[in-house]
């Protein structure tokens, strides 16, 4: 092992080194003042830039979280390095030659410099196959892709033969160890030697934003390869899939220079998107999109400027429109909060992932995808709205019970209130009533937090355990007037008293009252979801397990709630008595709801002329007399 690197040295290549190129690697950065540059900090969260560089000194300092140092420094933390590695790796970047104490040369045995060279070697080696025989299966993979050989070598693209141990074999000649190359991930261990991890595949080489290869993933080409479709590099000191994005290395400068970035889901779609002219798409690599991943994207994108980050920065998500598709559209929207740039979503046409779609359609079609995305909540909205049968008064107050809870989660405002009216303009709604359902969907949002945290947590002290306050608690609290106002308060405390007695007295209130109040709207959205529950249980009506059934139709986590809500006192009555309130109660939720239709059907009666549409005045006119038939139909005896 070397000795420590001489001072002056490392003296030389601090002066040497321009910490603006290297912190630009990570960071977007914009003029600050005199000689002082400044963007989003990389080391913590923050939507307005406090992080400032000095060139001229060779300093950074960030003044929200306090991180400060040198170019050193900063490599250390950004790329998990030692302090002499750190020093290695500038030094050459510049040309400059190291001396050290005792006359050594750099260390380069299980460092990170070392594990890097073996990556790159790798994938100098894969390229090199590429052309082989034996690789015809990943040629012509390629070519019905349209990636021609230009295109392979523009993305390093190569082949792994089929061999036990080619590539060891071509390592080990090139004076890399065994414990090398496993710790690399290039080889895996096996019970006699180690054998190469990638055989018979189409390779890429997986780079970070500098551009060194830190590993790969490949794809299976040959029948009797009974491994995964996709095989990736493995957790390697180099190689943290969590936090790498195939093809930022191309991406990076137009990313931060245009402030968007596309992400799609493989690498061939990745190569097709650059090939198309969209040079700003990335994939993620064995893993769903997360929070490392935004903390990579989110100093690329930041605006530091100091203009408001949404104005500056989109991220644009592409989702194939199967069922897997959708669950990827809902981790990424479970994410959307984290980014302070706009969120988007691009569906291609005839389920078409960008790949296809470029071949298929060419190029242009590519660009007119990412161009005509649209916004996330839009996305979520109307995949939530679009299950509802918007034709009847119940389509349109469930899907409205759908899209609300979805624009509680937008942070901004004005963009919250556009939504409100967007959606009672796609449902036939009062602009008004979408606000209620928002207020309402807010409120139980913040219900079912109270609930999550006042979940039962025993602390046993002998044979004694204290629970938390329960759910029903929890509801009437925040149903008190000083929290939610005196008409809040009615509401809730009138939708639990019916759901609680649909849950503990069927009998009493009759199948088929209850299969008309399952058809009401609540204000309450988290006792909506019981009521939901309760829908979904009526072939059980008033048998054994009607309870249990429906317990187990509710999802988590309002199945506490539930639970509370089945076992909660009704208020106390004898004989006939108990069947008067409990079918009373009920019949006010359904009353309220007919209400409602029959002040919608009103107004639209008041917007058709009977003379030009006789046809629809005539069923508006059925309906309303119908409703009023129902609503006296449904009174208690």
């Amino acid at each position: 092992m070397p000795g420590l690197i001489r001072r002056n040295d490392i003296d030389e290549v601090r002066s040497r080194t321009n910490i603006a190129d290297i912190v630009g690697d990570h960071v977007t950065l914009k003029g600050a003042g005199v000689g002082s540059l400044k963007g989003l900090c990389p080391f913590h969260d923050e939507r307005s830039p406090s992080f400032h560089v000095r060139p001229q000194v060779g300093r950074y300092h960030c003044f929200g979280c306090g991180e400060d140092g040198d170019v050193f420094s900063f490599v250390m933390k950004t790329d998990h390095t030692t302090f002499q590695e750190a020093v290695e790796r500038m030094a050459a970047r510049i040309g400059f030659t190291l001396h050290y104490e005792d006359g050594g040369q750099a260390s380069d045995h299980g460092n990170r410099a070392r594990l890097l060279s073996a990556n790159e070697a790798a994938a100098a080696f894969f390229v090199e196959h590429l052309t082989a025989a034996d690789a015809d299966p990943a040629r012509r993979f390629l070519g019905e892709r349209g990636f021609d050989p230009a295109a392979a070598a523009r993305f390093g693209v190569g082949f792994a033969p089929k061999s036990f141990d080619a590539l060891r074999s071509h390592l080990k000649g090139r004076g890399f160890t065994d414990d090398e190359l496993v710790t690399s991930g290039l080889l895996s261990q096996g019970d006699r030697s180690p054998y190469d991890r990638f055989r018979g595949r189409l390779v890429w080489p997986i780079r970070d934003v500098t551009g060194s290869t830190i590993g790969f993933g490949a794809r299976r080409l040959l029948d009797d390869d009974k491994g995964p479709k996709y095989l990736n590099t493995p957790e390697t000191p180099v190689y943290h899939k969590s936090q790498v994005l195939y093809g930022l290395d191309l991406a990076r400068r137009d990313i931060s220079k245009g402030k968007q970035v596309v992400i799609v889901e493989g690498y061939t779609d990745v190569m097709a998107c650059h090939l198309a002219g969209v040079t700003t798409a990335v994939a993620t690599c064995g893993t769903s999109f997360g929070i490392d991943h935004i903390k990579v994207l989110r100093p690329m994108l930041g605006d530091v400027g100091g203009q408001n980050v949404s104005v500056a920065g989109e991220v644009v998500f592409t989702f194939d429109p199967d069922e897997a598709g959708q669950k990827a559209a809902s981790r990424a929207f479970a994410e959307e909060q984290r980014f302070a740039a706009q969120t988007f979503v691009a569906v291609a046409p005839d389920g078409l992932d960008p790949c296809d779609l470029r071949l298929k359609r060419g190029d242009d079609a590519v660009v007119r995808l990412v161009q005509s995305r649209r916004p996330m909540f839009e996305f979520m909205i109307r995949r939530r709205i679009a299950s509802h049968d918007l034709e009847t008064v119940e389509g349109r107050v469930s899907a409205l019970r759908e899209a609300a809870p979805v624009i509680v989660g937008i942070r901004d405002e004005a963009m919250t209130q556009g939504y409100e009216r967007s959606v009672a303009m796609w449902l036939g709604l009062d602009p008004a009533e979408v606000a209620a359902a928002v207020r309402s969907a807010r409120s139980a949002a913040r219900q079912v937090e109270a609930a999550e945290r006042a979940k039962p947590k025993s602390i046993t002290d002998g044979a004694q355990s204290i629970t938390s306050l329960p759910a029903v608690a929890v509801l009437e609290e925040r149903a008190a007037p000083s929290l939610l106002g005196l008409a809040d308060d009615l509401t809730t405390r009138t939708e639990r008293d019916a759901v609680m007695a649909m849950l503990q007295q069927p009998g009493a209130v009759g199948l088929e009252l209850i299969q008309r109040a399952v058809r009401s709207r609540l204000e309450n959205t988290a006792l909506a979801v019981v009521r939901d529950a309760i829908g979904a249980s009526l072939d059980h009506f008033d048998a054994p397990d009607w309870l249990t059934t429906v317990l187990d139709q509710t999802p988590e986590p309002f199945a506490g709630l539930a639970r509370e809500l089945a076992v909660a006192p009704i208020p106390e009555r004898e004989g006939r008595e108990i069947v008067t309130y409990c079918r009373g109660i009920v019949v006010s939720i359904v009353e309220r709801d007919l209400l409602r239709e029959k002040s919608e059907l009103l107004g639209q009666s008041f917007r058709t002329d009977a003379k030009t549409e006789p046809e629809k005045w005539r069923q508006i006119q059925t309906r309303l007399v119908a409703v009023e038939a129902e609503r006296r139909s449904i009174k208690v005896e």
